[in-house]
Protein backbone atom coordinates (compact mmCIF):
# COMPACT_ATOMS: atom_id res chain seq x y z
CA UNK A 1 0.00 0.00 0.00
CA UNK A 2 1.67 3.16 -0.78
CA UNK A 3 0.79 7.17 1.16
CA UNK A 4 -1.73 7.69 -1.66
CA UNK A 5 -3.53 4.74 -0.87
CA UNK A 6 -3.95 5.88 3.22
CA UNK A 7 -6.64 7.40 4.79
CA UNK A 8 -5.57 11.15 5.63
CA UNK A 9 -5.70 12.53 8.97
CA UNK A 10 -4.78 15.89 9.57
CA UNK A 11 -2.46 16.13 12.54
CA UNK A 12 -1.87 19.92 14.42
CA UNK A 13 1.70 19.87 14.57
CA UNK A 14 3.20 22.23 16.64
CA UNK A 15 6.53 21.21 16.92
CA UNK A 16 6.27 20.40 20.32
CA UNK A 17 6.91 16.74 22.13
CA UNK A 18 3.73 15.92 22.79
CA UNK A 19 2.69 17.17 19.38
CA UNK A 20 5.29 14.50 17.49
CA UNK A 21 4.28 11.89 19.71
CA UNK A 22 0.59 12.43 18.35
CA UNK A 23 1.44 12.34 14.80
CA UNK A 24 4.14 9.65 15.31
CA UNK A 25 0.86 7.52 16.73
CA UNK A 26 -1.27 8.82 13.74
CA UNK A 27 1.06 7.23 11.15
CA UNK A 28 1.71 4.01 13.09
CA UNK A 29 -2.05 3.94 12.85
CA UNK A 30 -2.01 3.75 9.21
CA UNK A 31 -3.33 7.22 8.37
CA UNK A 32 -1.18 9.63 6.02
CA UNK A 33 -0.30 12.44 8.31
CA UNK A 34 -1.44 15.93 6.78
CA UNK A 35 0.32 18.08 9.03
CA UNK A 36 -0.24 21.30 9.96
CA UNK A 37 1.27 23.87 11.54
CA UNK A 38 0.05 28.28 12.74
CA UNK A 39 2.68 30.26 12.53
CA UNK A 40 1.04 32.76 14.99
CA UNK A 41 4.02 34.55 15.65
CA UNK A 42 4.45 32.97 18.70
CA UNK A 43 7.66 33.61 20.75
CA UNK A 44 8.85 30.70 20.71
CA UNK A 45 9.15 30.23 17.43
CA UNK A 46 11.87 27.59 17.28
CA UNK A 47 9.02 25.41 17.38
CA UNK A 48 8.12 26.04 13.79
CA UNK A 49 11.69 24.73 12.22
CA UNK A 50 10.90 21.64 14.77
CA UNK A 51 7.40 21.17 13.34
CA UNK A 52 9.18 21.02 10.18
CA UNK A 53 11.54 18.47 10.81
CA UNK A 54 9.14 16.42 12.56
CA UNK A 55 6.87 16.96 9.93
CA UNK A 56 9.99 15.43 7.63
CA UNK A 57 11.21 12.52 9.37
CA UNK A 58 7.56 11.26 9.54
CA UNK A 59 7.52 11.37 5.73
CA UNK A 60 4.39 13.56 6.13
CA UNK A 61 2.00 13.20 3.22
CA UNK A 62 2.06 17.25 3.03
CA UNK A 63 2.68 19.94 5.66
CA UNK A 64 1.26 23.03 6.00
CA UNK A 65 2.85 26.33 7.88
CA UNK A 66 -0.14 28.35 7.90
CA UNK A 67 0.78 31.91 8.93
CA UNK A 68 -1.95 33.93 11.46
CA UNK A 69 -0.59 36.58 13.17
CA UNK A 70 -1.86 36.36 16.92
CA UNK A 71 0.42 39.35 18.31
CA UNK A 72 -2.33 41.52 16.90
CA UNK A 73 -4.86 40.20 19.64
CA UNK A 74 -1.84 39.85 22.24
CA UNK A 75 -3.31 38.65 25.66
CA UNK A 76 -0.57 36.03 26.78
CA UNK A 77 2.93 36.08 27.06
CA UNK A 78 3.48 34.02 24.25
CA UNK A 79 1.74 37.07 21.81
CA UNK A 80 3.30 40.15 23.42
CA UNK A 81 5.73 41.80 25.59
CA UNK A 82 4.28 40.12 28.85
CA UNK A 83 7.36 38.14 30.27
CA UNK A 84 6.92 34.27 30.74
CA UNK A 85 6.93 33.34 34.49
CA UNK A 86 10.38 31.21 35.49
CA UNK A 87 9.33 30.69 39.05
CA UNK A 88 7.45 27.48 38.80
CA UNK A 89 4.21 25.62 38.05
CA UNK A 90 1.44 27.09 39.50
CA UNK A 91 -2.53 26.23 39.49
CA UNK A 92 -4.97 28.18 37.70
CA UNK A 93 -4.46 29.17 33.86
CA UNK A 94 -1.39 31.30 33.12
CA UNK A 95 -0.25 33.95 31.18
CA UNK A 96 1.14 31.49 28.93
CA UNK A 97 -2.50 30.46 27.69
CA UNK A 98 -3.36 32.19 24.11
CA UNK A 99 -7.01 32.71 24.25
CA UNK A 100 -8.72 30.22 22.41
CA UNK A 101 -5.75 29.02 20.51
CA UNK A 102 -7.04 25.24 20.46
CA UNK A 103 -10.43 26.56 19.11
CA UNK A 104 -8.80 28.31 16.73
CA UNK A 105 -6.30 26.04 15.76
CA UNK A 106 -8.70 22.64 15.15
CA UNK A 107 -11.38 25.01 13.13
CA UNK A 108 -8.10 25.40 11.01
CA UNK A 109 -7.43 21.97 11.11
CA UNK A 110 -11.23 21.12 10.49
CA UNK A 111 -11.48 23.28 7.31
CA UNK A 112 -7.96 21.53 5.82
CA UNK A 113 -9.95 18.10 6.61
CA UNK A 114 -13.01 18.78 4.40
CA UNK A 115 -10.84 20.03 1.82
CA UNK A 116 -8.98 16.70 1.70
CA UNK A 117 -11.65 14.69 2.31
CA UNK A 118 -9.84 13.50 5.44
CA UNK A 119 -12.42 12.35 8.44
CA UNK A 120 -9.95 12.35 10.95
CA UNK A 121 -8.01 15.23 12.94
CA UNK A 122 -5.22 14.61 15.29
CA UNK A 123 -4.44 16.76 18.16
CA UNK A 124 -1.60 16.41 21.37
CA UNK A 125 -3.51 17.94 24.14
CA UNK A 126 -3.05 15.96 27.36
CA UNK A 127 -3.71 16.11 31.60
CA UNK A 128 -0.75 17.77 32.34
CA UNK A 129 -2.71 20.58 30.40
CA UNK A 130 -6.01 20.39 32.02
CA UNK A 131 -5.72 22.62 34.78
CA UNK A 132 -3.85 25.48 32.81
CA UNK A 133 -5.27 25.68 29.51
CA UNK A 134 -9.23 25.45 29.30
CA UNK A 135 -9.29 24.21 25.48
CA UNK A 136 -7.31 20.71 26.38
CA UNK A 137 -10.02 19.95 28.29
CA UNK A 138 -12.05 16.64 27.04
CA UNK A 139 -14.78 18.52 27.34
CA UNK A 140 -13.69 21.17 24.81
CA UNK A 141 -12.92 18.47 22.51
CA UNK A 142 -16.20 16.89 22.87
CA UNK A 143 -18.13 19.60 22.34
CA UNK A 144 -16.03 20.59 19.59
CA UNK A 145 -16.61 17.48 17.87
CA UNK A 146 -20.54 18.11 18.27
CA UNK A 147 -19.99 21.99 16.71
CA UNK A 148 -18.06 20.47 13.82
CA UNK A 149 -20.47 17.70 12.85
CA UNK A 150 -23.17 20.94 12.68
CA UNK A 151 -20.42 23.17 10.56
CA UNK A 152 -19.45 21.19 8.10
CA UNK A 153 -20.68 19.63 4.80
CA UNK A 154 -19.54 16.35 5.49
CA UNK A 155 -21.28 16.51 8.83
CA UNK A 156 -24.84 17.37 7.60
CA UNK A 157 -24.53 15.12 5.02
CA UNK A 158 -23.30 11.81 7.06
CA UNK A 159 -19.57 11.41 6.76
CA UNK A 160 -18.87 12.00 10.32
CA UNK A 161 -15.45 13.53 11.23
CA UNK A 162 -13.23 11.93 14.23
CA UNK A 163 -10.89 13.98 16.92
CA UNK A 164 -8.64 11.93 17.83
CA UNK A 165 -6.71 12.80 21.41
CA UNK A 166 -4.41 9.79 22.26
CA UNK A 167 -2.48 11.81 24.96
CA UNK A 168 -5.47 12.95 26.51
CA UNK A 169 -4.71 11.07 29.62
CA UNK A 170 -1.15 10.56 29.66
CA UNK A 171 1.48 12.71 31.84
CA UNK A 172 4.59 14.00 29.97
CA UNK A 173 6.82 10.57 31.17
CA UNK A 174 4.76 8.42 29.26
CA UNK A 175 4.89 10.61 26.68
CA UNK A 176 8.45 10.30 27.05
CA UNK A 177 8.48 7.12 26.83
CA UNK A 178 5.89 6.77 23.89
CA UNK A 179 8.50 8.99 21.96
CA UNK A 180 11.43 6.31 22.54
CA UNK A 181 9.09 3.41 21.87
CA UNK A 182 7.83 5.03 18.34
CA UNK A 183 11.44 5.16 17.74
CA UNK A 184 11.10 9.64 17.72
CA UNK A 185 14.21 11.79 18.00
CA UNK A 186 13.33 14.12 21.08
CA UNK A 187 15.85 16.40 19.87
CA UNK A 188 13.44 17.22 16.79
CA UNK A 189 11.29 18.48 19.21
CA UNK A 190 10.97 22.15 20.71
CA UNK A 191 8.93 22.71 24.24
CA UNK A 192 10.64 26.04 25.75
CA UNK A 193 8.35 29.10 25.73
CA UNK A 194 11.29 31.75 26.06
CA UNK A 195 14.00 30.86 24.33
CA UNK A 196 17.75 32.62 24.90
CA UNK A 197 19.21 34.58 21.66
CA UNK A 198 21.65 31.74 21.81
CA UNK A 199 19.09 29.50 20.71
CA UNK A 200 18.49 27.69 23.72
CA UNK A 201 15.94 26.56 26.06
CA UNK A 202 15.45 29.13 29.21
CA UNK A 203 14.91 25.69 31.48
CA UNK A 204 12.55 27.65 33.96
CA UNK A 205 9.91 28.08 32.19
CA UNK A 206 6.57 25.88 33.26
CA UNK A 207 7.22 24.03 29.64
CA UNK A 208 10.96 23.48 30.08
CA UNK A 209 10.33 22.14 33.86
CA UNK A 210 7.50 19.78 32.67
CA UNK A 211 9.36 18.57 29.84
CA UNK A 212 12.50 18.10 31.87
CA UNK A 213 10.28 16.16 34.56
CA UNK A 214 9.06 13.99 32.36
CA UNK A 215 12.26 12.65 30.80
CA UNK A 216 13.69 12.16 34.35
CA UNK A 217 10.80 9.83 35.22
CA UNK A 218 10.91 8.23 32.52
CA UNK A 219 14.58 7.56 32.73
CA UNK A 220 15.25 8.65 29.92
CA UNK A 221 17.65 11.36 28.60
CA UNK A 222 16.43 14.87 27.38
CA UNK A 223 18.67 16.01 24.63
CA UNK A 224 17.51 19.45 24.94
CA UNK A 225 20.20 21.94 26.06
CA UNK A 226 19.04 24.31 28.50
CA UNK A 227 20.40 27.91 29.73
CA UNK A 228 19.55 27.25 33.00
CA UNK A 229 18.56 24.22 35.64
CA UNK A 230 15.21 24.66 37.75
Amino acid sequence: MTRDDLPAAVVLLSGGLDSMVAAGLAREAGFAVHALTVDYNQRHRCEIDAATAIARALGAARHIVLPLDLRQFGGSALTSALAVPKGGVEPGIPVTYVPARNLIFLSLALAWAEAVGASDIVIGVNALDYSGYPDCRAEFISSFADTAGLATRQGVEGAGLTIHTPLQDWGKARIAAEADRLGLDPGMSWSCYDPTPQGLACGLCDSCRLRRKGFSEAGLVDPTRYAAEA
